[in-house]
Parts: C-alpha cells; sequence; structure tokens
C-alpha cells in the first residue's frame, strides 16, 4: 500500500566552493520555508476515509498556520504532478509556482486548495530542483516534502541528496509518515529520522524541531594534531570521503579561527566518513560518524616541519630547471614529491631522501624534519664546461673518485657546454675517424662555482 509521508528537509544552502565552516553559529534573521507538495495521481487513494490528497492539503493547512507565526519567516510553494495527465506523465513535471516573498499565505493556501490528481511523481528531480528556488543563503533554508513517499521516475531521495550536498547544501532531513511498513522505512534511512503522521502532538513538534534546527546544528572541527597533540597544524586541504561510497564529499582548505582554534564545520551527519588530510604525505583520520546536533571533534596526527632548499643564483645557474625528488626514508625509491630549488615545503615530521637533479645529481640521504622548524638544505652553485675537438667523437664524462662514477654522455660535435656541480672530473674521449681503442683520450680537469673550466680534446 501507499501511504501519505512527510519529509522535512532544513539546510543551509551555500555556493559550491564557499567554505559552510565560515557560518555564524547566531541565530539568522530569516528563515525559509520551501513547501514542495506532491499532486500526482497516486494521492487519490483513499486513506482514513478521506483521499491521500485531502489529508496532505490538511495537513499542509496546519504547517503553514503553525510555522508562520514564528517570527521573520517566509514561505514559497512548489508542485509536481500538476500539469501532465498521467499516463504517459512526465518526469519533470515539477514548477515553483509562488516564489519566496512577504505576505503570500494566501495565495500559496489557494494554489493548493486548487491542486488536483493529475500526473506522476518525480521526487528526486524535484528535490534536485528545489536547491535553486533560494535566492541566497543568508537566511536558515528549509524545504518540507509533502507526498505519498512514491518514487514514480527511477529516482531516489537518496540519490538527490547526494545531489545537493554536491550543489554545496548540507541539510538536515526529517521523515513523516502514515503507517509506513518496516521495508517502506528502510527505504528513507538515507533521508533522515522517521516521525508517525498519526501523532496528535505532531505539527507542535515540527515546529519545536524546526526553531532547534537554527541553534543546533551538527558541526565538527578537524584537530591537525602537532608532536604535541595540540590542534596547532593547519592550511592543509581536507577531504571528507563517504566510506560507504567511496567517493568524497567536501574539501575545505584548513583553518584555524580568529582564537587560533580550528574552525567550525557544518556538515551533513548521514555519512560515515572518512577524513584525509593532504599533508606531504596525505595522512588520514580514523572512520567518522558524525552526532546529530552535536559537535564532533575529528584528531589527525599531522606534525609538521619544513625543507628549505636553497642555491644562490649564479653565472651557469638555471635554478628554474633543477627539481629535487624527495623520497621517505626506506620507502623504496618511491617519489613522495618534486620541490623546486629555492623553495620552502611543508613535510611530515621523520626522515626523508633527497635526489637533486643537478648534474651530476646531489644525494642526501637521512634529512630529518622536527616540529615547527626548518632544514636548510644547500646546493652550491655549478660552474661550466666548455669542451672542444677537431673532429666528431664519442666520450662520457665521469667523476674522478676511486671508482669512475659516471656523469653523462659528451654528444658528437666538436664544441660543446655542459654545468657541472664543483668537483674532480676527467673525460674518456675518441675521435670517430681513428678506429683503435688505443686512440682514447682522458682529460683530467676540476670545476669550480661560477667558473668556466675549457678542456681541449686535441691536445
Amino acid at each position: 500500500m501507499r501511504e501519505i509521508i512527510v519529509i522535512l528537509f532544513s539546510f543551509v544552502l551555500c555556493s559550491s566552493n564557499s567554505l559552510c565552516a565560515q557560518a555564524k553559529k547566531t541565530d539568522p534573521t530569516l528563515t525559509r520555508v520551501l513547501f514542495v507538495f506532491d499532486a500526482s495521481k497516486s494521492m487519490k487513494t483513499i486513506h482514513n476515509s478521506k483521499t491521500r490528497i485531502q489529508g496532505a492539503k490538511e495537513l499542509f493547512y496546519k504547517f503553514l498556520d503553525s510555522l508562520s507565526k514564528q517570527k521573520n519567516t517566509q514561505f514559497a510553494l512548489r508542485m509536481y504532478g500538476h500539469t501532465v495527465k498521467y499516463p504517459p506523465g512526465d518526469c519533470k513535471d515539477s514548477k515553483l509556482v509562488v516564489p519566496f516573498g512577504k505576505n503570500n499565505i494566501a495565495i500559496i493556501k489557494s494554489k493548493v486548495a486548487e491542486a488536483k490528481p493529475t500526473g506522476i511523481t518525480p521526487i528526486e528531480h524535484s528535490l534536485t530542483e528545489s536547491a535553486n528556488d533560494f535566492p541566497d543563503s543568508k537566511a536558515v533554508n528549509m524545504i518540507i516534502l509533502i507526498t505519498d513517499g512514491i518514487e514514480e521516475c527511477e529516482g531516489d531521495p537518496c540519490k538527490a541528496r547526494q545531489k545537493l550536498m554536491e550543489k554545496g547544501i548540507v541539510f538536515k532531513p526529517f521523515i513523516i509518515g502514515i503507517g509506513l511498513t518496516v521495508e517502506q522505512i528502510k527505504t528513507f534511512e538515507c533521508v533522515g529520522d522517521y516521525f508517525d503522521f498519526d501523532n496528535p502532538s505532531l505539527i507542535n513538534d515540527i515546529s519545536s524541531i524546526i526553531s532547534k534546527q537554527k541553534l543546533n546544528k551538527t558541526t565538527s572541527q578537524v584537530n591537525l594534531l602537532d608532536s604535541k597533540s595540540l590542534p596547532t597544524e593547519t592550511n592543509v586541504n581536507m577531504t571528507f570521503y563517504n566510506t560507504a561510497k567511496g567517493s568524497y564529499v567536501y574539501n575545505y582548505i584548513h583553518t584555524l579561527n580568529q582564537k587560533g582554534n580550528p574552525d567550525t564545520l557544518y556538515l551533513d551527519d548521514y555519512p560515515t566518513y572518512k577524513v584525509i588530510a593532504h599533508t606531504i604525505p596525505p595522512i588520514e583520520s580514523k572512520e567518522v560518524k558524525l552526532s546529530q546536533g552535536k559537535h564532533t571533534i575529528i584528531p589527525i596526527d599531522a606534525p609538521q616541519g619544513f625543507i628549505e632548499l636553497r642555491r644562490p643564483m649564479g653565472v651557469y645557474n638555471f635554478n628554474e630547471k633543477v627539481k629535487t625528488i624527495v623520497r621517505q626514508s626506506n620507502s623504496n625509491m618511491l617519489t613522495l614529491h618534486v620541490q623546486q630549488i629555492n623553495t620552502i615545503e611543508k613535510y611530515i615530521t621523520g626522515n626523508y631522501d633527497l635526489e637533486i637533479l643537478t648534474l651530476p645529481r646531489t644525494y642526501i640521504n637521512s634529512v630529518t624534519i622536527v616540529q615547527s622548524q626548518t632544514k636548510i638544505v644547500e646546493v652550491a652553485n655549478a660552474g661550466m664546461l666548455t669542451v672542444k675537438a677537431l673532429d666528431n667523437g664519442d666520450g662520457s664524462i665521469y667523476k674522478d673518485t676511486k671508482k669512475m662514477e659516471w656523469v653523462c654522455n659528451l654528444n658528437t660535435t666538436t664544441s660543446q657546454i655542459y654545468y657541472l656541480q664543483p668537483g674532480n672530473y676527467r673525460i674518456e674521449w675518441r675521435s670517430k675517424e681513428l678506429k683503435g681503442s688505443i686512440y682514447t683520450i682522458e682529460k683530467k680537469f676540476t670545476i669550480k662555482s661560477d667558473v668556466e673550466t675549457k678542456v681541449e680534446l686535441y691536445r
């Protein structure tokens, strides 16, 4: 049996990229209530000696009269299933009939009084469209949906809720139903809490719920803990994932408020979350379930320090081309980050190995990062090597150590330039015209910072 139910959504409406965390905790001066009224054909069914739509209208009038007593409240009306006859019906048959405004209660009542069950029931579509019915986010914005609860367009109120969340809407749902079975109630578990339609104190309860919703929002804060377990870390992007779906719900840049405390976030309490703090490397929280109307603290251990890579601009430096591969020590050469020369980057405390892409490469292992401290890594300026030959040839540059350490291969032209780190080197080279290995030429030389060194392979 299809029964009348009422679903109440109360939410704070934000733009997709704005931070709901910046919303004030004080009660806003204006409350907006949007009624979404079902006028589909299924509302003709008899329930307790009257049609569902008669019962829905009576309930609607009581809601409107009760809520209109609250100060500084505006109303609007959206209807669906009221213009296109079923069959076939139209799954987009949903329209804002009366927009928000002052002194419009009489016209809203008249539009509901005129409603005749006609079309199909597009609940998901109507809920998604209702997000566009509010002029702005400067008020407490609410939706009350009155319907028989049967989605006839292959929609899902749960999916509509997700779509609203993707638009930056955080909302609180309450479901009021008439004689719903356990299975029917379960279909709305993702939407909110269930209330009995036949409860004689229902109207007062809903009015009280709305008043409390203004003041008792579900909130949370993420504490990014330093090495002393104090919430001092900040300015890190956080991603909130719905663990059941494995998809992200929110992205916020962590902020400390004017008092130095982690900022308050207004979040939907339905999903179970896992929070990823995008530090280097990223750190994740345990699974978190928010409690409706309560404040939840989400702790993440994220002590951080800094690596500063320094290399003064010299005569032969091209610092914009020099990058540093950063790896966690004992990470099997897994690249964690690539940092530019002459920059400062924040890392989770611990030990890191650096591979600086100079020529030859510079390796610095076991760089220890300490809480709130900066580890300075200085890189020497390069020198310039000019190589000249009379003929084209083949050869390589090596560091002049006990073990021949290859640096790079020479090209085959007669004039070449290389920018090398300070140190002792040697070149092994043979002209292409000479076909014997005994014609290999070896040249030793020293590179100094900001100094040009010339090697002639014909002397």
